[in-house]
């Protein structure tokens, strides 16, 4: 049997494919502390909206939430009149079925709300170990844009 650079070049991604997980191919630094959609994305308050985070490409980077904190904050240009507010902070399950999504649906509140960008923003707290091995919380965050009608 006589091996060409076609074949062995093939085996080669064969066995990288099966050895590579496919969601570690996916999986871009900016997905570090998860990923979080909200659904609809132009809201008045009263509306009711679902949130949803998944923190699978998190979990490949090492990091596990521990908690999980979701406000709507004014990212850009904010001159202190619009401060955060608290969705929902939320413990994950480890041992639900999905320890690494998590869901909720609310309403949006009757806050009082500018005439701004707004975002809902996740924070995420998790486990670090220290210098002596002893661990420590520390927290990151994403964001995705709404739009709020006022």
């Amino acid at each position: 049997m006589q091996l060409s650079f076609s074949t062995v070049f093939a085996s080669l991604a064969a066995v990288l494919a099966v050895a590579t997980p496919a969601a570690a191919q996916q999986c871009f630094e900016a997905s570090r502390f998860g990923n979080v959609n909200v659904s609809p994305t132009t809201l008045s308050p009263g509306d009711t909206f679902t949130v949803k985070a998944n923190f699978t490409c998190a979990a490949q980077f090492g990091i596990h939430p521990q908690y999980t904190d979701y406000y709507i904050e004014v990212p850009v240009n904010n001159n202190g009149y619009e401060p955060p507010i608290l969705l929902a902070r939320r413990t994950l399950n480890a041992s639900s079925p999905t320890p690494l999504l998590d869901q909720f649906t609310m309403q949006l509140p009757y806050a009082y709300y500018f005439n701004a960008s707004y975002v809902v923003m996740l924070d995420v707290t998790y486990s670090q170990s220290g210098t002596n091995s002893s661990s420590y919380s520390v927290v990151g965050g994403i964001e995705t844009p709404i739009k709020i009608l006022y």
